[in-house]
């Protein structure tokens, strides 16, 4: 009998193809099939490295029909390789199905180490590194908004170029001078870091809207205090007792005090 076979997570350029490594050009070409998102971007991708392979395509709208395909056929002793368009899988791109759906099946994952657009963004932002959070696409609401720029550690987080100004007024109207490094076109040829106060960047940005990908990395906001919690705690609590939702009082409180939404209501159902 055939011995199982495994799934390879691949992580792929986000810009430049020299960044590709040999490890990955390895599982490429070993892999029976290859799932990803495009697979004219990834044929693409392939047909510079002289790779010929079968792709599969595993995107948001297929994802659990192609993850029961593909279990089906590494139980038949298959080698599976995941890719993104571009990055590691999964970092707000598909593949969380599958890897799931393998671990239940008992399969081996192996992820290969590479390219990420968050990990570069942070390291070139010269912001603290030691304690930070990645919060993928950022939320459009601005309660939502002020909660994710509320913690005390550096944030990192993708945005569309469109929006960038108008999610850096948000955190200029709650902390002007906080430190913000925009990030654009990561080791592509017009690669660019532009840093300054929140104040700065809304306004630059107001003017003439970035272009191409764009990471958004966040200084750390205020330490809260174990009193300005618990003060902050106490008034969501009175906020449901009048009658508000949970989230609802957990995200007005948020804003108004900086406190973490999401710390305020675990304090709230613990």
């Amino acid at each position: 009998m055939k011995p199982p076979g495994r799934l390879i997570v691949c992580p792929t350029p986000i810009g430049n193809l020299e960044d590709i490594t040999l490890r990955v050009l390895a599982a490429l070409r070993e892999a029976d099939v290859i799932a990803c998102e495009d697979t004219r971007r990834t044929g693409s991708l392939l047909k510079s490295y002289g790779v010929s392979a079968r792709l599969l395509s595993y995107h948001d709208q297929n994802e659990r029909a192609r993850t029961a395909e593909l279990v089906k056929r590494m139980r038949a002793g298959e080698v599976v390789a995941l890719v993104s368009d571009a990055g590691m899988p999964l970092v707000s791109d598909p593949g969380f199905v599958l890897v799931r759906g393998c671990v239940a099946a008992g399969l081996a994952v192996e992820v290969l180490p590479g390219p990420s657009a968050a990990l570069a963004a942070l390291v070139a932002s010269a912001l603290p590194a030691d304690h930070w959070r990645f919060a993928g696409f950022l939320p459009r609401k601005r309660a939502e908004l002020a909660s994710a720029f509320a913690g005390s550690e550096t944030l990192v987080a993708f945005e569309s170029p469109r929006r960038v100004a108008a999610t850096l007024a948000v955190l200029a109207e709650i902390d002007p001078q906080r430190p913000v490094a925009v990030c654009r076109e990561l080791t592509k040829i017009h690669e660019e870091v532009v840093r300054g106060s929140a104040a700065e960047l809304a306004a630059r940005y107001s003017q003439q809207p970035p272009r191409g990908e764009v990471v958004l990395v966040v200084g750390p906001g205020p330490a809260t205090s174990e009193a300005d919690s618990e003060r902050a705690l106490l008034a969501v609590r009175r906020l449901v007792a009048a009658g508000a939702k949970p989230r609802t009082a957990t995200a007005v409180v948020s804003e108004l005090t900086g406190t973490s939404a999401n710390a305020l209501y675990r304090a709230l159902t613990a």
